[in-house]
């Protein structure tokens, strides 16, 4: 700080922070701010800490000439107006401030008064200002800790805080303890916990630190930001040398010579390492990417000398002794933070509001909290307004585009930024990077390594490794294997280069042939022990799928799309994705001219099982299903007629006049087909089926043994989807023969499963199986918030099925005739606005119950 520079400071000199609001007004808030000065052992100047309502203007003046950094706060009022004076106190102190850091923070209200809005007006046009919104006391005390702790490492920095002797440096370094470190204009926002981190490295002595990521997540920023902080810990200064105009690694050295003022008629090598020698001197290396071939070098220069190195790349250097720390995007609250004060830059007046508060929230989260990006959108709001650019944002690269003239070329576009990385790659790496383009979501290594073509596995390998490298994709644990993203402005981007090449007809050729040999083999693995890994794979891989569904259909593949999804039947169903699987079979169904007999007879069973399940009109769906049947035991496929006549025994028992005993022999007649190859999986559908029926007649006891026979085939095989439903149904036993303790466990366990393994369907029938429980003991309101929270989920993932089939709809009817239909409405209303993971918290709770415990609250 320019003004006391050079002063030491005694340990009872803290920091000061100045605190103007009307005094009549935020009395929590002014609270909030003062408690969050201290925490940061900085001391609050705020007159109610005095005796004088309407302080004099010398009182303040004198207290304004002593402080160090200015905080406002500011919601309705003007403020009081003293005799003779023409302006507030409030505004008085905003007049009066001295050249100091502003940190500026308005409550959000429509009711100002009309002085108030014309010095806010002014305070935005202020480029030395920081302006935040703030909607309570909470948020207010978190943005200022963090604005405070943020200011404390760009602006002050440990060094000026505290002074301590520093030793003139040898004459043929320049003499600035800060030299060539840019002076940012912003406020840097969500980057606290990184810079603390780089600061600690960097204190504990590791020499290099290099921060990576892709271009525009805010590198130079950040380093920076670390090195005021880390000022105190290099007594011999901080130098920053920018690279990025650069393209020969042999300048590197010179350009580090230059920075710190090196006139010696030596090589740049020698001189830098001769003269720095064991100087305690931190430099700052930025974009070092472009000639990261330099790396050798620098490598000898930490050999040599004492400094440390906080580099920032896209790429690491590969040295002994790197410290990599991998700058990921802005977190949802500080990245829109940095887009309305960019949008108030561009548009003076803007702000958020319960209006564009969703569209606000859509721009950042679609690109991807990546500063630079949103710096660009902010700067549309000239012109648009957020609802305008959000219709936009499927292209994105052309609106993100002329960004600051202070800016360098390379990040005036995000198309130039992302280009300035693809040409630093090798040419293999390049072209695998288009093509994994064509993926909506995200991919295994597997599925990337299927995208290379001719390559040789070892150089696909290296392919992969150098894009995640480069920032270009990003690399993450997932379970047990390792996921990869693409940022979205990086994926059009290579969906534009690819279309413009030519290629990308055949990468989603590429792409499509991955998946219809994923599916069989994922189709295989689910019944079998190995169902446990593969359906949360297929849950990630659940958009690619679709895609290439979708790609297959569109070029007349329609037989290999036909055969994903039966590959998928149990993952469709398990999920409740099975209306979605049969929206697909219909559309298949409308070519039926274009598909094989095999084809057709799937077509059959999916539109047929559907019709069955959760139609509630009478249907005609037998004479397909027969002639599907025939197609299967022609082909030799058992498990596939076998699961025809599970689809013509829900149908028989579907029909208005249910035909029970055909239901029956259909049934049957898969079970002997699942035996007669004996596969453990179709069995347990097919003894499923037959526990549905027994249930279905109140036969309770064929019932539960067909449901126990299921569970322990199901358990023999690991398959968690035929034990949560054989669970389910054993509940529903429970509850029809008022045996609730065994209902409770059994619904439980069906949470428990459907969690597992990401049945929504399962878990909503649990759901309605633990109401029927709750209202059977008298609990309505509790009930009633299970009830809802499963109408909830069946609602968002269209689970709707036969009333026939769904046991708990006649004693809902009850409850709702009855007295208590009132209070089930207030319980459901509540399941309904709750958190889902609320409620299968209760629930589960509720199935370790039993008779001898007290009831749960309805609401805990």
């Amino acid at each position: 700080m320019s003004r006391d520079a050079g002063v030491i400071r005694t340990p009872d000199q803290r920091l000061r922070v100045f605190v103007s609001s009307t005094l009549k007004e935020l009395a929590q808030e002014r609270r909030a701010v003062r408690a969050a000065i201290e925490r940061l052992a900085m001391a609050p100047v705020m007159f109610e800490l005095g005796a004088r309502p309407h302080p004099p203007k010398e009182l303040y003046r004198a207290y304004l000439a002593q402080s160090d950094i200015f905080v406002a706060i500011y919601w309705e009022q003007y403020g009081w107006v003293a005799p003779g004076e023409q302006v507030s106190g409030l505004e008085d102190e905003w007049n009066l401030a001295p050249d100091i850091p502003k940190l500026i923070y308005v409550k959000r209200s429509e009711h100002r008064q009309e002085r108030l809005e014309g010095l806010l007006e002014r305070i935005r046009d202020d480029d030395h200002a920081s302006y935040v919104p703030f909607t309570d006391a909470a948020e207010l005390a978190d943005l200022v800790t963090a604005d405070l702790a943020t200011l404390l490492a760009e602006r002050f920095g440990a060094a000026d805080v505290r002074r301590t002797p520093i030793a003139e440096p040898e004459p043929d370094v320049a003499s600035t303890a800060l030299v060539g470190l840019p002076s940012p204009r912003t406020v840097l926002r969500g980057r606290e916990r990184e810079t603390a981190e780089l600061a600690r490295l960097l204190a504990d002595g590791r020499r290099l630190v290099t921060v990576t990521g892709p271009g525009g997540i805010g590198k130079s920023r950040l380093a920076v930001a670390a090195a005021r902080a880390s000022e105190a810990s290099f007594p011999d200064g901080v130098a920053f040398v920018a690279l990025a105009g650069l393209e020969d690694a042999a300048d590197v050295m010179a350009a580090v010579a230059k920075a710190l003022g090196i006139r010696d008629g030596t090589s740049p090598d020698d001189a830098v390492r001769i003269s720095l020698g064991d100087r305690r001197m931190l430099l700052v290396l930025d974009n070092v990417e472009q000639v990261v071939d330099a790396a050798p070098d620098l490598g000898r220069l930490l050999d040599d000398t004492a400094v440390a190195i906080l580099a920032t790349s896209r790429i690491p250097l590969r040295l002994d002794g790197e410290v990599i720390v991998e700058l990921g995007p802005l977190q949802p609250a500080p990245a829109e933070a940095v887009f309305i004060e960019r949008a108030r830059a561009a548009k003076p007046g803007f702000e958020r509001t319960g209006a564009n508060a969703g569209d606000i929230a859509t721009i950042v989260a679609a690109l991807d909290g990546v500063p630079l990006a949103l710096e660009l959108a902010a700067a549309r709001m000239r012109v648009m307004t957020p609802e305008a650019l959000v219709d936009r944002l499927d292209e994105a690269l052309p609106l993100l585009a002329h960004g600051g003239r202070d800016l360098p070329e390379r990040q005036r576009t995000i198309r130039s930024t992302i280009e300035w990385s693809v040409r630093l790659l090798r040419d293999d790496a390049r072209r695998l990077l288009l093509r994994l383009g064509v993926f909506r979501s995200g991919f295994a290594l597997e599925a990337a390594l299927s995208m290379a073509q001719d390559e040789d596995t070892t150089e696909a390998l290296d392919a992969v490794s150098t894009l995640v490298e480069a920032s270009l994709i990003r690399e993450r644990d997932h379970g047990q294997r390792v996921w990869y993203t693409m940022p979205a402005t990086v994926r059009e981007y290579a969906l534009d280069e690819l279309s413009a090449g030519g290629g990308l007809g055949q990468a989603r050729d590429a792409h499509a042939d991955f998946y219809v040999e994923f599916a069989d083999r994922a189709g295989r693995a689910l019944t079998t022990p190995e169902q446990r890994l593969w359906m949360p794979r297929l849950v990630d891989e659940r958009d690619e799928l679709r895609a290439a569904i979708e790609h297959l259909i569109d070029s007349h593949r329609n037989d290999d799309a036909t055969e994903v999804l039966w590959s998928l039947l149990w993952f469709w169903w398990a999920g409740g994705q099975i209306v979605e699987a049969t929206d697909w079979a219909l559309r298949l169904r409308a070519v039926e001219h274009d598909l094989s007999a095999r084809s057709q007879a799937i077509m059959a069973f999916f539109s047929s099982s559907l019709a069955s399940w959760q139609s509630l009109e009478p249907i005609r769906v037998r004479r397909p299903l027969v002639s599907a049947a025939k197609v299967f035991r022609r082909e030799g496929d058992r498990r596939g007629e076998g699961m025809v006549f599970i689809a013509l025994a829900a149908a028989r028992l579907a029909k208005r006049f249910p035909d029970y005993f055909g239901a029956v022999r259909a049934a049957n007649r898969a079970y002997a087909l699942m035996t007669e190859i004996d596969d453990p999986f179709g069995q347990g559908i097919a003894g499923t089926t037959l526990g549905f029926l027994a249930l279905f007649r109140r036969d309770f006891a064929v019932a539960r043994r067909r449901f126990e026979e299921v569970i322990d085939r199901a358990r023999s095989i690991d398959d968690r989807f035929g034990e949560g439903i054989a669970h389910y149904h054993l509940g529903w036993v429970g509850v029809l023969t008022e045996d609730l303790d065994e209902a409770r466990y059994r619904f439980g366990e069906q949470i428990r499963v459907s969690t597992e393994i990401g049945s929504d369907e399962g878990l909503a029938f649990a759901l309605e199986g633990l109401f029927a429980v709750a209202a059977r003991q008298g609990e309505i309101e509790l009930a009633g918030r299970l009830f809802g929270a499963a109408e909830v989920l069946r609602e968002r993932k269209n689970l709707f099925w036969n009333r026939r089939f769904l046991f708990h709809g006649k004693i809902l009817d009850g409850v709702r005739a009855g007295p208590d239909a009132a209070r089930l409405e207030v319980g459901r209303a509540a399941g309904r606005a709750a958190d889902l993971d609320d409620i299968v918290a209760i629930a589960l709770a509720m199935s370790r119950e039993t008779a001898h415990d007290e009831p749960l609250p309805a609401n805990p």
